[in-house]
């Protein structure tokens, strides 16, 4: 947990609720911040398995799961493709495009772009988003072609290759996925502009609705999407699928997080809850799949 990302805070807080639940299951689990210690530490120490609870980039990018399979040591979640594959976005929704399955348009943007243009084949609103990032980090809504610079701007701080995406109104969906199986579906709503870095850890006005309000038949088929989109990027373990039904009904793929957030405020842990699982129960079952490759 921990690590030199964007978002070690929230690696931070994920690690240490599943450290607690897993000693409470009576595992002896130790932390380990690769920040703090080298790989010859965690070498020396001589580990079982790893619970990987890093996100962003250098944990949920491949780099940490190459690393443990060098030192042959299991580790929870998707494997060093996947896990690179997932983490890129642009990628991501390049091979959604090539396998049928439904994402928002889109198009990489810089500094030569012509916003206009732009503004013309996607229509307004875009999000403007770094392609490899997490928790919404350097992430904007753009209602207007004047805020197009500097949304491209704060995106480039984070990534060298950003995406300008269609916005999609609607239903923000999330279906956290464990042992290939989807668990119940999770509406979002934020009175926020959009689920924001805030909107996910830290305010109090965000709205997590499960059961989501829509019928079985139409639940299921949108697991069954996720799964698929899951599938498709070769992930495995766990891991979640977000996407946003607009209000004609249909669904649009957004992203996949191969190591979701397991703090007070997340998601996968909340969904788990719904299909009856505890949260050390949950923390355990992870462990379990713990993988080489």
């Amino acid at each position: 947990m921990g690590g030199r990302s964007a978002e070690r805070e929230i690696s931070l807080k994920s690690g240490t609720m599943v450290l607690n639940a897993l000693k409470k299951s009576g595992v002896d689990a130790h932390p380990f911040d690769p920040r703090d210690s080298g790989l010859e530490t965690l070498k020396a120490q001589r580990f079982d398995r790893a619970f990987i609870a890093l996100h962003g980039r250098f944990g949920e990018d491949g780099t940490v799961q190459g690393a443990l399979e060098y030192l042959g040591i299991p580790y929870t979640g998707s494997g060093v493709m996947a896990s690179a594959l997932a983490m890129d976005k642009w990628r991501t929704k390049l091979l959604w495009n090539a396998a049928g399955l439904p994402t928002p348009r889109f198009e990489l943007i810089d500094a030569r772009t012509d916003f206009a243009g732009l503004a013309a084949r996607l229509g307004l609103p875009l999000m403007v988003k770094p392609a490899r990032e997490g928790s919404s980090i350097g992430m904007s809504k753009v209602i207007s072609i004047e805020k197009l610079g500097p949304a491209l701007e704060l995106a480039a701080r984070y990534d060298e290759v950003v995406i300008a995406e269609r916005f999609v109104a609607g239903m923000e969906l999330t279906a956290g996925i464990l042992g290939g199986e989807a668990l119940p579906l999770i509406r979002l709503e934020t009175p926020r502009e959009f689920y924001d870095y805030e909107a996910k850890y830290f305010a109090e006005d965000t709205r997590y609705i499960c059961p989501c309000g829509l019928s079985a038949a139409e639940e299921r088929a949108i697991q069954q999407t996720a799964q698929e989109a899951f599938r498709v990027l070769g992930c495995s373990g766990w891991g979640r699928v977000d996407a946003m039904r607009d209000g004609s009904g249909n669904l649009q793929l957004l992203e996949v997080n191969t190591i979701p957030g397991m703090t007070d405020h997340s998601l996968v842990p909340m969904a788990a809850r719904a299909a009856g699982i505890a949260f050390e129960v949950l923390c355990v079952r992870i462990l379990e799949s713990a993988h080489v490759g």
